[in-house]
């Protein structure tokens, strides 16, 4: 016999499994999957957004009319494409066909900004007269105006023709890698070589300043200086007829191209990153371009303000901030909790200290990079420049923003999360623990040294991977102690000491946002904006990961100890 389910019973059911906390516990692992399915989601767009431009697209050629225009001839990459209602189009002053309700616009990259004087043009479906794929398309990726589209007509050396037609191609790959090999020794010279001369030459300028300020300019100090100078600039010369020479042999090669405009481009190999039919490559070929322009976005240096090129001096400027930040943060913040836990007697004042910690924690960052120009740069920094560089003076050396008061800003920036994530670890140390060593006639300080900070390390990591991953994203503070938009040198390079703190740096952050708000030509560069974010939180979840590592380890170490 069926048993009836009464209103009553229901309710009572109801009351049990809501009382049981079932509810609560379907809430929470509905809040986690949403979580994970959101960053899941937002980093499956980046990553997708950002590394798709690197694809070698295929090039169109487009018969185009506009009502009442003429005939265009168009060339270039569909970037994007949409269907967008009549009214929307009707709306933007556009013409369309009668009964038509939704049609699709399309984003061309045309490139050629040096001869139309922009990249991107907005076409729409039922204007399209026709279109082709020719296997002869041309794409060159320029260091200067972008890229350049079109069909290849000739090869010139010194202005005089020695290839045409398909023998055009087979000279024009010969001689581009002639020409990039120049370019190659060119970089090393100009940025290697005679920086390094540059760099030693105004190292001798302060030396001479010094000796005058110090009343030790005699006359055998000043010769000995001028000896060095005069041998440093024996080597700028020797290094200027070099490039002489290079630039006149990089000039040698051009080809002509013919754009969708008609007109007949002529394009200087030594302005050229590279050449490509993406028309004629097949899925390998284009694997090997995709993978070759992802190292060099990786690897290389930007170009075309920042629009164009590489990113690793960004990558480089994060990574090292963050290290430099690391280093400074760590014994402030053990230092500060071994203090509040184990030495400040616990009372009104260590509490109030306690709730001041926390709630700098909230300090918005800008506030951080105020008090970092303010009390860094222009006041250590003036004065270290008037202790200890008085002959570069009036040209400061640290009372300027650079890579070591930006780390510095940050570690007072995450210092909050350190000291309170390394006092919780030493609250967790047994209290056993600390009687045993003290009983075996250890000191405090011994204890504390020996026995207790160990065990509290993998707390202080955990502290460090919470500053590490909120220092990588910061912005806002480094636009005033330190980040650039372009950095013409490394904060490490090969002229001593090697490590150069006083310099400024570029970073990722910063860079997402000069690239997507602040260049000229926004449209081109957003696939970038993704790439480098995509970028961005892979150094982040690398530096976390290293520091996740080191702490699994510490926790194994001293897991025999906790038990």
């Amino acid at each position: 016999m069926q048993q009836s389910v009464t209103p009553v019973a229901v309710k009572r059911h109801f009351g049990q499994w809501w009382g049981s906390g079932a509810p609560w516990v379907w809430l929470s692992a509905g809040a986690v999957a949403v979580s994970l399915i959101a960053v899941f989601g937002l980093l499956l767009l980046i990553a997708v957004r950002g590394l798709s431009c690197f694809w070698p697209a295929d090039l169109v050629e487009l018969q185009y009319q506009e009502p009442g225009g003429q005939v265009e001839r168009l060339i270039g990459e569909v970037v994007e494409s949409e269907v967008v209602s009549a009214e929307r189009l009707h709306s933007a002053g556009l013409q369309l066909p009668p009964g038509a309700h939704r049609v699709t616009r399309y984003l061309l990259k045309e490139g050629n900004r040096d001869v139309t004087g922009m990249d991107f043009q907005v076409i729409i479906e039922p204007y399209i007269l026709s279109r082709d794929y020719p296997a002869t398309l041309l794409a060159v990726e320029r260091r200067e105006w972008g890229n350049l589209y079109g069909y290849l007509l000739n090869v010139k050396e010194n202005g005089a023709v020695v290839a045409t037609g398909e023998a055009a191609w087979e000279a024009l790959q010969k001689r581009l890698r002639r020409a990039l090999t120049l370019n190659d020794e060119i970089h090393t010279i100009e940025k290697d070589d005679i920086g390094a001369i540059n760099y030693q030459m105004e190292g001798l300028r302060l030396e001479r300043r010094r000796l005058e300020l110090d009343g030790e300019d005699t006359p055998e100090a000043l010769a000995a200086l001028a000896e060095q100078r005069q041998e440093l600039e024996q080597q700028y010369q020797a290094l200027q007829l070099r490039l002489k020479d290079l630039y006149r042999a990089a000039r040698r090669d051009s080809f002509t191209a013919e754009v969708a405009g008609g007109q007949n481009i002529e394009v200087p190999l030594a302005k050229v990153v590279r050449v490509y039919r993406p028309n004629a490559m097949s899925v390998w070929d284009k694997t090997g371009h995709y993978l070759a322009r992802v190292w060099e976005f990786v690897a290389d240096e930007p170009r075309e303000a920042n629009t164009e090129g590489g990113i690793f001096p960004a990558i480089f400027g994060t990574v090292m901030m963050v290290l430099v930040m690391s280093v400074f943060v760590t014994p402030f913040g053990v230092v500060a909790a071994l203090y509040l836990r184990e030495y400040a007697k616990q009372g009104v004042l260590t509490r109030l200290i306690r709730i001041a910690v926390n709630n700098l924690a909230g300090v918005p960052s800008i506030v951080y990079g105020v008090f970092g120009l303010g009390f860094f740069v222009y006041f250590l920094g003036g004065n270290l420049d008037q202790l200890f560089y008085p002959e570069a003076l009036p040209a400061p050396t640290f009372g300027t923003p650079g890579i070591m008061w930006a780390s510095l800003t940050l570690a007072i920036l995450t210092l909050p999360v350190v000291i309170v994530a390394t006092e919780e670890g030493l609250a967790r140390v047994p209290r056993s623990v600390r009687e045993g060593s003290l009983a075996l006639g250890a000191t405090k300080f011994e204890t504390l040294w020996r026995v207790v900070l160990p065990m509290a390390s993998p707390a202080l990591m955990t502290g460090m991977i919470l500053a590490v991953a909120r220092a990588a994203g910061e912005v806002a503070p480094l636009m005033l102690v330190g980040v650039v938009k372009l950095a013409p040198s490394l904060p490490l390079d090969g002229n001593f000491p090697y490590l150069h703190l006083d310099r400024k740096f570029m970073h990722l952050g910063f860079h997402i946002y000069d690239v997507g708000f602040q260049s000229p030509n926004v449209e081109a560069a957003r696939p970038l904006v993704y790439a480098t974010a995509l970028l961005l939180v892979v150094v982040i979840v690398v530096l976390n990961l290293s520091a996740v590592a080191i702490r699994n380890r510490l926790r194994e170490k001293y897991r025999a100890l906790e038990s």
